[in-house]
């Protein structure tokens, strides 16, 4: 349950983050409900998750996954810049994220 709870902060953290974009500077409404709302939400399932989850290794999964999707969702939505060195770097995140959750399974055996 605790990574269902910690998956559910990352994605309200991304539907939060693409709409802060959306905003325009906080100037729109609907995109500002969105996230105060989305930003208030992750935060309390990340809570949640945190009473079962290592501190660290949550709030560096929390963190990177979203960063990691927040880039690509950019590029895609936004038509923000796209090389071979950002995929390259988003690459290299998502990569950290797989070793922080090997390490903390197999530290924890």
């Amino acid at each position: 349950m605790p990574w269902i709870l910690l998956f559910a902060a990352i994605a309200t953290e991304i539907v939060a983050t693409v709409a802060l974009k959306a905003s325009d500077g906080m100037s729109k409404l609907w995109p500002s409900v969105t996230v105060v709302i989305g930003y208030v939400a992750s935060f309390a399932l990340l809570a949640k998750a945190l009473k079962d989850l290592e501190v660290g290794v949550a709030y560096a999964i929390w963190s990177a996954v979203g960063t990691a999707a927040v880039a690509v969702l950019g590029i895609w939505l936004f038509g923000e810049s796209a090389s071979l060195a950002k995929a390259f770097w988003i690459g290299v995140i998502v990569v950290g994220v797989i070793g922080l959750q090997v390490s903390s399974a197999s530290a924890s055996h």
